[in-house]
């Protein structure tokens, strides 16, 4: 799988920052890899063909959309012009509006809980499986035999295991690596030294924090367990990420902040830095000396130190430009995403990335979001294209992925409502 996989930026999760002007659900993940469309390429070559516009005209055009923008969010005038018996009304409205969001923030809470409940019902399952893929324990015949069904059923082509070969507690190699290496946006986060600190990874966990009290917030957090390796000291690595106490503006948890584990590096093993040495001159003694320097590089391991949301007084004050902000943004969204993306997608599904069924389903999605049906054309044609009796036969079948939004009912309902772990 390639590690260069582009995030598109028109998909994001939900920060202080951008809620609720540009809120995303939380559980919305990473986008997927895209290609231009043919419209995309017709579009360039009608630019091309019709060339550059003119200074005059690209100074209109700045006019027009700077007019444009300071539009946006002003009033029109209608409800300012409204008889005050209507206002009362609106005002009115506004009212119930306050008791359907505090309905709205409760379900919220009670569908926290209930993933709280089956998660804790999944625990025994989650143990079995880091048992086999640790080794502690061989698979059952039962298991296979279960797991094998499973395969037929989703392909028809699947040639079953030889009998005979009698289970061991073998374990699976690198299970987790691969199944990171297997998700489109997380791939282009491990880079090759990391892979070596990756390969000691032996479980990835979720935890609910505990927002009984009065005072706490709610939220969860990542559990990263490692065997003993040469890079760093931790056994586990964690990664917190706190909700805000309301929900956001369309009604799902929006994201406060993410805390990370201090990793504690083996000397020479901080795979976060890369180090360069340079010569330095004494200008008094000509003496040389060597001076070893570090400067931050890219790793997934920067993931356990994530961006801090600037302070709001800065954001009053203008202490932070437009492109500093912007900059954070996407760092925040990023992070938020791929936070969501373990929890939702990685941790329940590992064997899925693992195998790389998962990815199969990635793929269905973006083909569907790429094509549209055009009617319209087809009847204008004339009859100019034909279909070919073959063309059917010489396609393979596709497997159709699940719907989107998380179920059938996703285009009449919230998707994210009371989903399981």
């Amino acid at each position: 799988m390639s590690s260069n996989v582009p995030i598109s930026s028109n998909v994001t999760a939900p920060t202080p920052q951008n809620t609720p002007l540009n809120q995303a659900p939380i559980a919305l993940g990473l986008s997927r890899p895209t290609v231009p469309d043919i419209s995309e390429d017709n579009e360039q070559d009608e630019a091309e063909e019709t060339g550059e516009l003119s200074g005059f005209q690209q100074q209109m055009l700045g006019m027009v959309h700077g007019k444009l923008a300071g539009l946006v969010g002003k009033s029109s005038g209608y409800i300012e012009s409204l008889p005050i018996e209507v206002k009362l009304s609106v005002e009115a409205l506004k009212g119930v509006q306050v008791k359907q969001n505090e309905l709205q923030n409760q379900y919220k809470r009670e569908c926290l809980e209930l993933e709280k409940k089956y998660l804790a019902l999944q625990a025994p399952l989650y143990e079995r499986r880091n048992a086999i893929i640790a080794g502690d324990s061989a698979p059952t015949q039962e298991e296979i035999d279960a797991g094998e069904q499973y395969s037929i059923k989703d392909d028809e082509e699947y040639t079953p295991l030889p009998k005979g070969t009698e289970p061991t507690a073998s374990g699976i190699p690198e299970f987790w690596l691969t199944a990171l290496r297997n998700h489109p946006g997380i791939a282009d986060l491990i880079t090759e030294r990391d892979a070596g600190a990756l390969t000691h990874l032996i479980d990835i966990r979720i935890a609910y924090l505990d927002d009984s009290n009065s005072d706490a917030k709610p939220g969860f957090k990542l559990i990263f367990a490692f065997s003993q390796n040469d890079f760093f000291e931790n056994d586990v690595l964690e990664k917190t990420y706190v909700y805000q106490e309301e929900v956001g503006y369309s009604g799902d948890f929006v994201y406060d902040r993410a805390i990370g584990t201090e990793i504690k590096w083996k000397e020479d093993k901080d795979l976060t830095k890369e180090f360069e040495i340079k010569k330095q001159r004494n200008k008094n003694t000509n003496r040389t000396r060597l001076v070893r320097k570090a400067h931050p590089t890219d790793s997934f391991f920067n993931f356990f130190t994530p961006p801090v949301p600037p302070e709001e007084d800065a954001l009053e004050n203008g202490d932070i430009d437009e492109d500093e902000l912007e900059e954070i943004e996407e760092k925040l969204e990023l992070d938020y995403q791929i936070g969501e993306d373990l929890k939702e997608k990685i941790i329940p599904r590992a064997v899925d990335y693992f195998t790389g069924k998962a990815l199969e389903y990635e793929v269905m999605d973006d083909d569907e979001d790429d094509f549209d049906d055009d009617d319209e054309d087809d009847d204008e044609s004339g009859g100019a294209f034909e279909d070919d009796s073959d063309s059917d036969a010489e396609i393979p079948a596709r497997r159709r992925g699940p719907p989107k939004g998380r179920g059938a009912a996703a285009a009449s309902a919230n998707p994210e409502e009371c989903k399981t772990q």
